[in-house]
């Protein structure tokens, strides 16, 4: 559970700190961050929901 958890957090973070480029934002910005934390919690949540779903 705890490998599909961080992986989840791992992509979930890169996908939402990438959002803000699509839009002619920064990497660095601090919308990159805020997304990049909100897309790092989803991917948590996610990941744990697919772990307990396939009973790991």
């Amino acid at each position: 559970m705890k490998k599909l958890t961080m992986f989840g957090a791992i992509v979930g973070s890169c996908a939402g700190s990438y959002i803000p480029v699509l839009w002619g934002g920064s990497l660095l910005s601090m919308s990159s961050l805020l997304l990049g934390a909100v897309g790092g919690f989803s991917g948590i949540w996610i990941g744990y929901k697919i772990a307990v779903r396939m009973d790991i």
